[in-house]
């Protein structure tokens, strides 16, 4: 595999923060760390709260030409100046969302682990879809998305695919050659070090 085809990066923030310790954290892996999309998933629907959290974290992104989008929170992209939204309801809104923002906007789409979904979503106009949890994990039904999921989507449908969830170094080296990104959040902000945590999970 070529230096070129490696995945790139897609960063989550935790669902609870202060803006102003995450802001220095995720500077810093910014700037150790070569990541193409970051993404605001506070679990709060305190607006003023969410509205704060993407002033700081915007300005550390587009300084560094990263893009960032917002979790589910449609209204507040171009309100806050964001470059997209991230939607955790598979394709059910794909198509309304991207006639609302329009084509330049960015528009992500989570679909579990149905390839169906996925579909959908990129037929509705996503311009990514999110495969997971890639990992096992205790939470929701125990379910993950399959390598052959990945391998089938990559090779049949050109709309770029995310692996995310619980993810682990040994994840990363067998699902590297058949997705686009991978996305990443708990497995480094757990960590007192998140880029050297990003750096081993990568490595």
């Amino acid at each position: 595999m070529t230096e070129t085809e490696r995945p790139q990066i897609y960063l989550s923030t935790p669902a609870e923060f202060d803006p102003d310790i995450f802001a220095g954290r995720l500077t810093a892996v910014l700037d150790g760390a070569d990541v193409a999309c970051v993404r605001l998933a506070l679990a709060t629907k305190d607006e003023d709260r969410v509205s704060r959290a993407a002033d700081a974290l915007r300005e550390i992104c587009h300084a560094r030409d990263v893009a960032i989008v917002i979790e589910n929170h449609v209204l507040l992209v171009e309100r806050l100046g964001l470059d997209g939204v991230h939607l955790t309801d598979g394709a059910r809104s794909v198509r309304k969302v991207r006639k609302d923002l329009g084509a330049d906007a960015i528009v992500g789409a989570f679909c579990g682990n149905s390839r169906h979904e996925g579909i959908n979503a990129g037929e509705g106009g996503a311009d990514y879809v999110v495969f997971g949890p890639a990992g096992a994990t205790p939470l929701g039904d125990g379910s993950h998305a399959e390598q052959e999921l990945f391998a089938w989507w990559s090779e049949m449908i050109e709309v770029p695919v995310v692996a995310e969830g619980a993810l682990t170094t040994e994840l990363i080296a067998k699902l590297g050659p058949v997705t686009d990104f991978f996305g990443i959040g708990d497995e480094i902000w757990r960590e007192d070090d998140a880029l050297a945590a990003l750096q081993k999970l990568i490595a």
